[in-house]
């Protein structure tokens, strides 16, 4: 009895020493991290009261240095007044002229030479063979312009010769060289141009009837000549979509009887058409006709 009782109470005293000796080191370890708490915070206010060098000044900019003279500049001065030179007046009315024809020269290119003519049959051409882009847009006008210049080369020749040369040597005036230059143009647009679509301008000017085509007027010449013009090259035109047309048809008709109604006819024909365009020498033929149509 003696010995159990001597071991509890050792026990019991050790667990009280243990539990000392665990408060002791809680203890000690709250104190080191007090103390390294106050450590830091008295570091950051020390830190905090240290006030950071000033940055050097800047050195001043440097003045700018003064612009370099400019030379004079050149004025444009606008008078009116008379003027003795002959030769400054026609130079200037040359320049005005030419002005203008640079112009005009679109209006005058379309509407009174060949090319409307060409260019409606070219477009016609294409829709009946059924390339829609090919030839391109620009390769059809550029073809135009050249057939234009080759049909027209006699007539700007001539008015070269009679009309622009003698006026830039000042050998005739300006109201001769224009009816000179507008001579042959003129024979030219007459012998294009249909008697009726002159008679229907007449009428609708209400002008008097002209004896003889010289004296027919331009304002009443230049609007025949176009509407003649459009008239010829939808006949030819027509006279040149019809074979293609016949076969879309018969291509049109094979693929309905044989029951293919969902096969589009013009992706059929479309070979075909551009097997006889190319066997019969389409271009050589059309172009050849366009040219002859003109003499």
């Amino acid at each position: 009895m003696i010995r159990v009782g001597r071991s509890l109470i050792l026990r019991s005293v050790m667990q009280r020493v243990r539990i000392k000796c665990r408060f002791s080191l809680v203890m000690l370890g709250l104190l080191v991290a007090f103390c390294g708490v106050g450590l830091i915070a008295s570091s950051g206010i020390a830190l905090a009261q240290v006030t950071p060098p000033e940055p050097p000044a800047a050195p001043a900019p440097a003045a700018p240095a003064a612009p370099e003279p400019i030379g004079p500049l050149p004025t444009i001065n606008l008078s009116f007044g008379q003027e003795s030179d002959t030769d400054s007046i026609a130079l200037t009315l040359k320049i005005v002229l030419l002005l203008t024809i640079l112009t005009l020269a679109p209006s005058i290119l379309v509407l009174m030479t060949c090319f409307t003519r060409i260019i409606i049959v070219f477009h016609f051409i294409r829709q009946a063979v059924g390339t829609q882009s090919s030839p391109p847009s620009q390769i059809l006008v550029g073809l135009a312009l050249f057939l234009t210049y080759f049909i027209m080369s006699p007539v700007i020749d001539q008015v070269y010769t009679d009309a622009f040369q003698p006026f830039m040597e000042n050998q005739i005036s300006r109201e001769d060289a224009f009816e000179a230059g507008m001579k042959p143009i003129r024979e030219f647009m007459i012998r294009q141009t249909r008697e009726k679509d002159i008679a229907l301008f007449v009428h609708l000017a209400r002008e008097k009837r002209p004896a003889s085509p010289e004296e027919v007027p331009n304002k009443v010449l230049i609007p025949a000549f176009i509407l003649s013009e459009l008239k010829t090259a939808f006949q030819i035109s027509f006279l040149l979509f019809v074979p293609f047309l016949i076969i879309d048809m018969v291509v049109a008709s094979v693929l309905l009887s044989m029951g293919m109604m969902m096969l589009p006819p013009i992706m059929i024909s479309l070979p075909f058409k551009i097997l006889l365009f190319v066997m019969v020498d389409g271009w050589y033929l059309m172009v050849g006709s366009l040219v002859r149509s003109f003499h």
